[in-house]
């Protein structure tokens, strides 16, 4: 009896040890779901988002960078530029009218798509022609694919978003060879513009060819009527601060607060064959009736972060409303076209939507919160895929996406409760085989005891 007693008090405090262990690992989704509203030790995401609800010291918040991207110094030079993977992010610095190269090597299989999104300093002056320039030359120095994006006439600093793209086309000898390809960033400025550098977030995503061939012509008829709006009102869903933490949206009317010079970030997964329809609302304001041109302006890009479509908006202090063009439902062969807002409904995947509000309306309006709806439709059901030959990465709506999009739940904290979840099992895991084995040690041990 002692040794069956003494048996149990050992594995009750290896059990209580394996416990422990657990709770150990277990700590960080716990200690991320503690931290938001403290700011101490939040995530990057969180941190944000608080500070965006409350307003720290009254400054806005900054653009919220994926805390697990590497530091690269794009290279003045092609010979010398520095080599970016597939699913990794990247972050640089360009400088006023700057061209910096980086190397991709690229197979004769899988498209290529590596995007920038330029973020210049707050508060700094930007002109009309401003912007970047995107583009992937092959080892001849022959373009192969680019996007060129600019503030157009709302000249206020804001995040833009472009990317380039080497697409491996079988009726075309340009840009198929495998081997080294070269993207080239520039930055185009006016005299008058900032002199600051703009930070650079860049990421390359490969998509695999199709195991068989589809259509390559696009459908002459299309549904292009708005649907009506979506019902059951607005609910509240505060951005993000940048693409990386943008909150998740599935259909339906959205409550945020936006400040003056804010960017506010959002991503609605959209299907194969689905069509995605955007419009945005700002709220009346008792504090003027000033006019301000392009007061608000509203960006969408693919899971790719190619730019796709863009609109903006006046406001007096009434309610002032923008809309996005209709576009075509998700299909493969969208990437045909050389319009940006057809070809750019060329996958499945998170579709990213920025909004952004003039400085300006601090002058009239005071720096205080406009509230902002965004309403989402989805129009048509989810149909299969192009049928890849491989795995489509980010090209590709889940299960899981679909949840975060019910509950909100934004790009870094997905992303971090995957980890945490992959910590947790490998602990979990882990303690287990050392519960079997310590009990099975122990029962081997009171074995020879009895004997």
């Amino acid at each position: 009896m002692r040794t069956r007693v003494g048996i149990g008090r050992r594995a009750g405090v290896l059990i209580t040890a394996v416990a422990a262990i657990g709770a150990v690992a277990a700590l960080p989704g716990q200690a991320f779901a503690a931290t938001p509203g403290r700011g101490a030790t939040a995530l990057p995401g969180q941190a944000v988002e608080a500070e965006g609800a409350g307003g720290v010291g009254g400054g806005l918040p900054p653009y919220t960078f994926n805390s697990t991207a590497q530091q690269v110094e794009g290279a003045a030079s092609s010979a010398d530029a520095a080599q970016l993977r597939t699913g990794q992010t990247y972050r640089d610095t360009l400088r006023k009218n700057g061209k910096v190269y980086y190397r991709v090597d690229l197979d004769d299989r899988r498209n290529a798509y590596v995007s920038v999104v330029a973020v210049p300093t707050p508060g700094g002056k930007v002109d009309h022609g401003d912007g970047v320039k995107i583009s992937m030359q092959d080892s001849s120095g022959i373009d192969c694919g680019y996007q060129q994006v600019d503030f157009s006439s709302a000249e206020y600093p804001r995040p833009l978003a472009a990317y380039a793209r080497r697409i491996v086309d079988a009726d075309s000898s340009i840009c198929r060879r495998p081997g080294a390809y070269y993207v080239l960033v520039e930055r185009e400025s006016k005299p008058t513009s900032s002199p600051d550098d703009w930070e650079l977030e860049i990421r390359y995503a490969a998509e695999p060819p199709l195991r068989k061939a589809g259509p390559t012509e696009l459908p002459e008829v299309w549904a292009s009527g708005t649907p009506a709006p979506p019902a059951g009102g607005p609910r509240k869903r505060q951005g993000g601060a940048g693409v990386h933490d943008a909150t998740s949206l599935e259909q339906g009317e959205w409550r945020s607060d936006i400040r003056p010079g804010q960017t506010l970030f959002y991503r609605v997964p959209v299907d194969w064959g689905q069509q995605l329809f955007v419009s945005a609302e700002l709220g009346s304001s008792a504090a003027g009736d000033e006019y301000i041109g392009n007061a608000l302006v509203l960006s969408l890009e693919n899971p790719a972060l190619g730019h796709v479509d863009e609109n903006t908006a006046s406001y007096v202090g009434k309610p002032s409303t923008l809309a996005l063009d209709a576009l075509r439902p998700v299909a493969h062969e969208n990437r045909v076209s050389y319009q940006d807002a057809t070809s750019g409904m060329r996958f499945a995947g998170w579709y990213y939507l920025s909004a952004t509000l003039s400085p300006e309306i601090a002058e009239e309006y005071g720096s205080g919160p406009v509230p902002l709806t965004l309403r989402v439709s989805l129009r048509g059901s989810a149909k299969p895929g192009p049928g890849y030959d491989g795995d489509p990465g980010p090209f590709t709506v889940t299960a899981d996406d679909r949840e975060a999009a019910a509950n909100g739940i934004g790009g870094a904290r997905a992303a971090e409760r995957d980890g945490s979840m992959r910590v947790v099992a490998a602990a979990g895991i882990g303690s287990g085989t050392v519960l079997l084995l310590g009990l099975g040690a122990w029962t081997v041990l009171a074995r020879r005891r009895a004997a």
